[in-house]
C-alpha cells in the first residue's frame, strides 16, 4: 500500500515540476528562437541561440518526457542546467527571497533532479528498464544463494 502511495506522490511531483518548466518553455516558444536568443544575449548568457534551443527543448520536450517518466535522470540534469543559467544570469543578485529572488529556481532545479533519479514506478523508465533490473537482481540473489 505505501509503495503505491509513494509512486502516486512521485508522479504528482513530476507533473508539478514539469508543468512549471513547460509553461516557461511555451513562453520561449511564443517568443521564437530568435526572440529568446536575443533575451538570453541581453542577460549575458553565452551562445544565446544554442542556449535558447537547448532551453526550449528541455522545457518543452523534456517536460512531456518527465510527465511520462521517460529518460528521467537526463531531463532532471537538463532542468538543473537551465536553472543554473537562470540563477546566474537573472536571479542571483536579487537574493534568495523577494521580487526576482532565486528561491523558486533553486527548488525547481533540485526537485527536478531528485525526481529525475527517483521518479517512481509509474514511469516509462520503470516499465522499460526497471523491471529488467529488478529481475536481474532477483536472479543474482538466487545464484548467490545456490
Amino acid at each position: 500500500m505505501f509503495g503505491r502511495v509513494k509512486d502516486v506522490a512521485l508522479l504528482l511531483g513530476r507533473i508539478g515540476v514539469a508543468v512549471v518548466f513547460l509553461a516557461h518553455g511555451l513562453q520561449k516558444w511564443n517568443n521564437g528562437i530568435a526572440g529568446t536568443a536575443k533575451f538570453f544575449e541581453m542577460s549575458g548568457i553565452p551562445l544565446p541561440t544554442a542556449a535558447a534551443v537547448f532551453a526550449m527543448t528541455v522545457e518543452i520536450l523534456g517536460s512531456v518526457a518527465f510527465i511520462a517518466g521517460f529518460l528521467l535522470p537526463l531531463v532532471g540534469i537538463g532542468y538543473v542546467v537551465i536553472s543554473v543559467g537562470a540563477l546566474l544570469s537573472g536571479h542571483i543578485d536579487n537574493g534568495l527571497t523577494g521580487q526576482g529572488g532565486y528561491e523558486l529556481v533553486l527548488v525547481l532545479a533540485l526537485a527536478g533532479l531528485a525526481l529525475g533519479f527517483n521518479g517512481g514506478r509509474l514511469s516509462l523508465d520503470h516499465l522499460l528498464w526497471g523491471r529488467r533490473r529488478a529481475r536481474r537482481e532477483v536472479e543474482a540473489g538466487e545464484l548467490a544463494n545456490a
